[in-house]
């Protein structure tokens, strides 16, 4: 297992070290848009660059383009100096007769695999060989639980068992699911001992779903949050443009909102992308942000954004202008600094002994 970093900061009650801001790879998996090889390589660089010893991926993301490009980009890292998750619940199949893209899905790709739900434990024990292939490493930090929305008993019932196992024999070091949706979430923390929550697009400064019932049953129980889709899907990021938000149009009082926070930031310094990046570390069960970057150039803009000053006053304006009910906590602690102002530990130390990542396919 890694030792911790520099700040301490660990997922859960496991020893698995995160970094404040870690890398989402769905976008490297040619997410919307192709991404070229050497682009996906310069993104993640940048990451490392940074700081950012945490990075994501799933089977998912690109029909596996995304696990791939990410284990070749670290490949040449030792690999005790970084923490990987991948997901589990989709299960990869070939396609006979190869023929179109997966734009339907959201990646372009080659249509060359179909996916297929999968929760039962040969399934999770198939899908974690698999990414150990793609990636070429030989163990992973994180096996999350990848959107069971209409699994969820299957999920409970087989696949959280089978990397409740796994877990037990040191293969992985950590258990999470990964949704975006809070409240299968919650039922996972009151139920199981996973020690991380994903949660996508439900705890940022325009949907705080996130906080009715699983950050607080999180930090009760000791559970750790990463939270992702910080942007909503693009409006946090560039209002002006109308983007999507979750992924379709955007409704006009949520665009009306995110321009008066916008107005406001601009009266305070900040940048609406800063305070959106760092508003979920005010709550204390989230452990790391989630970026999701194609190049190196979103890597360091999100980096900048994450260690710019945000005033405390400008969180105090969001409430007072009602853009912010009074309970949702702020980072008020770390206004002065920013988020990400040190520069991340580059170090992981290792006690781990020689894989036992056979143990997944058997």
């Amino acid at each position: 297992m890694h030792a911790d970093l520099s700040d301490g900061r660990t997922l859960g009650r496991s020893s698995v070290p995160v970094t404040e801001l870690s890398f989402g790879a769905a976008g490297i998996g040619n997410l919307y848009a192709p991404v070229t090889e050497a682009a996906a390589h310069a993104a993640v660089n940048a990451a490392w660059e940074a700081g950012i010893r945490y990075f994501d991926t799933a089977p998912h993301y690109g029909l596996g383009l995304s696990e791939q490009r990410l284990g070749s980009a670290l490949r040449q890292r030792p690999r005790d100096s970084y923490t990987l998750s991948t997901k589990v619940g989709r299960v990869l199949e070939p396609v006979e007769r190869p023929a179109g893209d997966d734009l339907t899905n959201g990646f372009a790709v080659p249509a060359t695999h179909r996916r297929r739900w999968d929760f039962s434990a040969d399934g999770v024990r198939r899908s974690l060989a698999e990414s150990l292939r793609r990636l070429d490493i030989d163990r992973i930090d994180i096996v999350y639980l990848h959107d069971p929305d209409d699994h969820a008993e299957q999920a409970l019932d087989a696949a959280y068992p089978a990397l409740e196992e796994l877990r037990s024999e040191g293969v992985i070091g950590a258990i999470g699911i990964g949704m975006n949706r809070a409240e299968l979430p919650a039922r996972f923390v009151r139920e199981t001992d996973i020690d991380v929550v994903l949660l996508a697009g439900r705890y940022t400064l325009l949907d705080q779903e996130g906080l009715d019932e699983l950050l607080p049953v999180a930090q009760a129980r000791g559970v750790s949050v990463v939270v992702g889709g910080v942007f909503n899907s693009g409006l946090l990021a560039d209002p002006q443009r109308a983007p999507t938000y979750d992924y379709g149009a955007v409704p006009e009082d949520v665009l009306t909102r995110t321009l008066r926070m916008q107005v406001l930031c601009a009266e305070h310094g900040a940048t609406l992308r800063a305070a959106a990046l760092q508003f979920p570390t005010g709550h204390p069960a989230v452990s790391s942000v989630l970026i999701g970057a194609r190049t190196a150039d979103e890597v360091r803009d999100a980096v900048k954004q994450a260690r710019a000053i945000v005033p405390a006053e400008l969180w105090h304006r969001f409430r007072s202008a009602g853009l912010l009910e009074e309970s949702v906590p702020v980072p008020e602690g770390t206004a002065s600094r920013g988020m990400f102002a040190r520069h991340l530990s580059c170090c992981h130390a290792s006690s781990q002994a020689a894989s036992k990542a056979a143990a997944i396919a058997r």
